[in-house]
């Protein structure tokens, strides 16, 4: 059975409104494709430590969506299993331009407060994939009115992959679940 494995954001939760939309659509149009979408660490090596984990359980196909800072680990996940991944408004070098994230930092859904250091985001260098190696395997969407992310880092880095670039919008991503469709069509074509 595949399994489509959803890597949340940076202080994000499987209960994002984005990682249920997914699995619910999953659950009526494709009950063929298990969902998955662990609570990762706000802690870098401890995420990857736990995705690894997760990944290790599942037997192929697997697919990725990962979002925001999910879409930067979903880089480098999908590199080093030759997976399809879809990213939505994936972080670029989090470790550049990120001083706001150090210190104290509450996660929106479960309010677990995690004491970010410079050596964290230091950390994600790790796993830069630079260059892309399979970009025919990535599909990017951005929006324009990201707030958090400029979206032309996304777009420069992903230049050589399927890009969808939406005008306006936001982090969150506004009207994800209509990318549903296709987004199942880009993994299973």
């Amino acid at each position: 059975m595949a399994t489509l494995l959803y890597i949340h954001g940076f202080n994000s939760s499987p209960q994002s409104l984005k990682a249920q939309q997914t699995q619910s659509w999953l659950a009526a149009k494709h009950p063929d494709i298990a969902f998955r979408c662990p609570f990762l660490s706000p802690y870098p090596d401890l995420a990857m430590a736990e995705l690894d984990a997760a990944l290790a359980s599942l037997a192929d196909p697997i697919y990725l969506i990962g979002s925001s800072m999910g879409g930067f680990y979903a880089t480098w996940l999908a590199a080093q299993r030759g997976a399809r991944a879809v990213l939505i408004n994936p972080a670029v070098r989090p470790w550049l331009g990120r001083d706001y994230l150090l210190g104290p930092q509450a996660n929106h859904h479960s309010g677990e407060i995690a004491h970010i250091e410079q050596r964290h985001l230091d950390a994600l260098r790790n796993w830069e994939v630079d260059p892309l190696p399979r970009p025919q395997d990535l599909l990017v969407l951005l929006q324009t009115g990201d707030e958090v992310l400029d979206y032309r880092l996304a777009e420069d880095k992903y230049r050589a992959c399927r890009l969808v670039i939406e005008p306006g919008g936001d982090h969150s991503f506004q009207g994800f679940e209509r990318h549903l469709p296709a987004i199942h069509a880009f993994f299973t074509a």
